[in-house]
């Protein structure tokens, strides 16, 4: 089936999306128009005896959901145990900028939950490297807005917005929340499809954990058409999850045995692995209207096809065409 072709230039700029047409949410006098509910007086009332200081309780202007604004002892708020790693040279911009502007004016946010071991109990999904920032410039509480849904410390991957993660950092959160979460219910995948955003970064965080030098990047845009998230609860699919991983990195082991192949014939690109993996890819060149291979049909024929690929054809030009290696 023939491609439809676009008209629009190379390198134009993107139609922005129209307006809703018409008006959502509320009004700034609808904001305090009723009172607060029972759950956010008593969430005031734990911050308030954690030593912190409510600001104000408003409900936001798209949702109308509750909202707490407060201070709180710097001491008493961590990050969630499941997200990326800080980025030193991001924190000691911050720490520059704040300390040069002598203000703070970026709250962090924050979920409530049950106290830890050291007594902490409050938790930024979004404002880790924020919070890193004050702590080395010695501030003694920070602003945050407290969401009284504790859930939200799992929707990290959609809070995150303003600075992209890389590929391994987005997988390796999605298989911790994976790995807690599972402790807590018997919901299935499906449940948390916004939360872990792509069925895929659940197989390569498997993978990360495992190889933490893996290079998911080129096996990332074939899983995310072929992996799907599962109809099982979180405890009986992470054996799914580990079997596919499983898959995956055998493949990527015949992966590089070809790319060594390569490179013994003299081809030094730092692209061998791509145009490896795009030379075994079912699903490049498979017609729009035909059905959609499962996971398992997809790492199958990759597998088999590896172990068929004759290295010795392989030459200078065709991987010259493969272009760059995708997004890792």
């Amino acid at each position: 089936m023939a491609e439809k072709k676009s008209n629009k230039a190379p390198g134009a700029p993107r139609k922005r999306r129209k307006l809703a047409g018409k008006s959502t949410g509320l009004s700034p006098a609808e904001l305090l128009a009723t009172s607060a509910t029972s759950s956010v007086s008593e969430l005031q009332k734990t911050i308030e005896d954690d030593g912190g200081k409510v600001l104000a309780s408003y409900r936001e202007p798209y949702g109308g959901q509750w909202l707490i604004l407060a201070m709180l002892p710097i001491e008493q708020v961590e990050p969630t145990p499941y997200q990326r790693n800080l980025s030193d040279t991001h924190v000691r911009k911050l720490e520059s900028v704040i300390a040069k502007l002598g203000r703070f004016l970026d709250p962090i946010i924050v979920v409530c939950g049950k106290k830890n071991p050291d007594g902490v109990r409050y938790w930024t999904p979004n404002g880790n490297h924020r919070l890193s920032a004050l702590r080395t410039l010695g501030a003694k509480c920070i602003t945050a807005i407290v969401v009284p849904e504790e859930s939200t410390a799992y929707q990290i991957l959609a809070l995150n917005t303003e600075k992209a993660h890389n590929l391994r950092e987005r997988a390796l959160e999605v298989i911790k929340m994976y790995q807690e979460l599972s402790t807590f219910d018997d919901m299935t995948e499906e449940k948390y499809a916004l939360e872990f955003e792509e069925a895929a970064l659940i197989t390569l965080g498997v993978c990360y954990l495992e190889r933490p030098r893996f290079s998911g990047g080129a096996y990332h845009p074939i899983l995310r058409r072929a992996d799907e998230f599962l109809k099982k609860p979180l405890r009986a699919a992470l054996e799914i999850r580990q079997a596919r991983a499983k898959a995956v990195m055998e493949l990527d082991d015949l992966v590089v045995q070809k790319v060594e192949a390569l490179k013994s014939k003299g081809l030094t690109s730092p692209y061998l692995k791509s145009f490896v993996v795009a030379r075994i890819n079912p699903i490049r060149f498979r017609p729009k209207d035909a059905a959609p291979l499962s996971f398992d049909e997809v790492l199958d024929r990759m597998t088999k096809a590896a172990a068929k690929l004759n290295v010795e054809k392989v030459k200078v030009e065709d991987l010259a065409k493969s272009g760059g290696a995708p997004e890792e």
